[in-house]
């Protein structure tokens, strides 16, 4: 592949940009060109760029690797910037990826650029062993536990109830249906019999605990199908003990194989910081990313059409003498 080093730059310096910072750091193939930030940049300081000048930087930037979430950020930025440059990003609204896919791969096409969408590892990782493990065992069930780790977009609903100063929701996968599944049950499992929800709450002075833990259990999308366990706790506590972003999951697969052979296949993570896990993938197929566009590529893919090869620094020559 050559020593040449590739130039990548980040768009957003929130967690999830800065776990790109540091991986980037672990990679001595890649440089790190700038960062660019809607905020201004005077307030932004670190050196960070502001994005109405990321036009200047096209010829000079080989990836640019998207931070921004999904729910406003990334389906403005995904088609915009892959016009301009190759991109990778992490887009994970599962329902929307679609038509996400579709805009983006025009956008790309028109600029003769590749990007690779919804990488990072649900989706991304978790869903590549979702594939691998249907496609060898066609007769079988596939079942995904999430956790125990931090949910984002379910701390932040706790923090939007009137009454909440502040608040943290762990997603804990149920011991006993996991087990069951291992154990090639095949089990039919609710949504509340595969995750319980447990959330650590500190209260605005004077508010009512009963009527806010009562309102967070009967809310609707986030907790209302799930048993959910709501402790309250101090300032203190919560920045004490529930400061980290863990989190992580199995992805299991029980089929049947010949008369009736169970088989199992599982993959499974477990992080001590979720953005920093998320923020390593992007990086591995921000080197993939470029070097389909060395090859002519273009237009969108996902982890569906990347070879793993092109993850890694090693050449075909070393994967194949080291690891195969």
């Amino acid at each position: 592949m050559g020593t040449q080093q590739i130039r990548v730059g980040i768009v957003g310096y929130g967690n999830l940009g800065r776990g790109v910072e540091a991986a980037i750091r672990q990679n001595p193939d890649m440089t790190l060109v700038g960062i660019f930030t809607r905020r201004s940049p005077e307030a932004a300081g670190n050196g960070l760029i502001s994005i109405s000048e990321i036009e200047s930087y096209k010829g000079k930037i080989d990836v640019l690797i998207l931070c921004g979430g999904s729910a406003t950020d990334l389906p403005d930025q995904g088609p915009a910037l892959s016009k301009l440059f190759n991109t990778v990003d992490s887009f994970d609204t599962h329902a929307r990826i679609p038509e996400y896919f579709a805009k983006v791969d025009e956008s790309a096409r028109s600029g003769g650029n590749v990007t690779v969408i919804s990488t990072g590892w649900d989706p991304g990782l978790f869903s590549l062993s979702r594939l691998l493990a249907e496609a060898v065992l066609p007769e079988g069930n596939e079942y995904t536990f999430w956790g125990k780790g931090v949910s984002q977009g379910h701390s932040d609903a706790i923090r939007r109830v009137k009454g909440v100063k502040n608040g943290i929701q762990y997603t804990i996968p149920r011991e006993e249906a996991v087990a069951r599944v291992r154990n090639g049950e095949n089990p039919k499992l609710t949504t509340r019999e595969k995750h319980l929800r447990e959330c650590y709450v500190v209260l605005e002075d004077g508010a009512n605990a009963d009527a806010i833990a009562e309102e967070i259990r009967t809310m609707p999308n986030y907790f209302a199908d799930y048993d959910t366990v709501v402790h309250f706790v101090s300032e203190e506590t919560l920045r004490a003990e529930h400061g980290a972003m863990p989190h992580g999951g199995n992805v299991i697969r029980s089929g049947r194989t010949g008369k009736n052979s169970t088989q199992i296949v599982e993959f499974s993570l477990k992080l001590d910081s979720n953005p920093e896990f998320t923020a390593s993938v992007l990086v591995a197929y921000a080197r993939a990313v470029y070097r389909m566009a060395k090859y002519g590529q273009q237009g969108a893919k996902t982890v569906f059409d990347v070879p793993f090869g092109l993850l890694s620094p090693k050449s075909a020559e070393e994967l194949r003498k080291e690891l195969l």
